[in-house]
């Protein structure tokens, strides 16, 4: 079976189960190919989530009707897609390869998820103050952090907010270069470990060469951990 026609199968199935049974993306995707192949199938053989939702829109059509809960409706702001959005343009921003040698900031973006996941593995809010940290940076470079919490104003939690606002503080303290008034400030925050933890991914993730999820493997993550909580 030629690949191209495995991933549209793949794709039909998937939106067939999310239009009909209400699973996300992430789940109705490996259900799909485990029912198509029968087993593990490489993960670039997979359809993207654009793919899948072309085929929920065909699905619709033929139904007559959108279902609401899949196809936005005019004016409606899928948060995870803001977040794709600002995650993207990441790939194509350069770092200083003195603090940077893995590379780009999408890379190291995705290695701060994935070290991350592994300290608070259900900890949707920590999670995305981990994915995007950086996304400031394709925005504008002299003022990152600040465009990136302008950016993530109104599509992240205040403790998300509240991590990534903190996340130059929290580098200073570790390197013991935080005046005595700052760091007393941010040890009076409940979130305060969860901020030393996230410092701490932030200079683990700029390895080279190591394997990370891509983007939509990522949010499919963040995005489940919503559902089942009921956000």
């Amino acid at each position: 079976m030629k690949h191209d026609k495995l991933r549209q199968r793949i794709a039909l199935e998937a939106a067939r189960r999310m239009y009909e049974h209400r699973e996300s993306f992430h789940a109705a995707k490996l259900k799909a190919a485990k029912l198509i192949v029968g087993g593990w199938i490489k993960p670039r053989l997979l359809p993207s989530h654009r793919e899948i939702r072309a085929e929920i829109e065909q699905l619709a059509r033929w139904h007559d009707a959108a279902d609401e809960r899949l196809l936005p409706t005019p004016g409606e702001t899928d948060r995870f897609e803001v977040y794709r959005g600002l995650l993207v343009p990441l790939e194509h921003t350069r770092q200083s390869p003195k603090w940077h040698p893995e590379g780009d900031a999408l890379y190291h973006s995705l290695q701060v998820f994935d070290l991350a996941r592994d300290e608070q593995p259900y900890d949707e809010e920590f999670l995305l103050a981990a994915l995007l940290h950086d996304v400031g940076k394709a925005i504008d470079p002299k003022n990152q952090l600040a465009a990136g919490l302008e950016a993530l104003d109104d599509v992240v939690t205040p403790r998300t907010f509240w991590l990534i606002e903190h996340s130059d503080e929290a580098h200073a303290l570790l390197d013991n270069d935080l005046g005595v008034r700052a760091r007393r400030r941010l040890g009076e925050s409940e979130y305060f470990e969860e901020l030393l933890i996230l410092a701490r991914c932030d200079r683990a993730g700029r390895a080279i060469g190591v394997a990370v999820p891509d983007v939509d493997e990522a949010l499919a993550y963040i995005r489940d951990l919503a559902e089942m909580c009921g956000d």
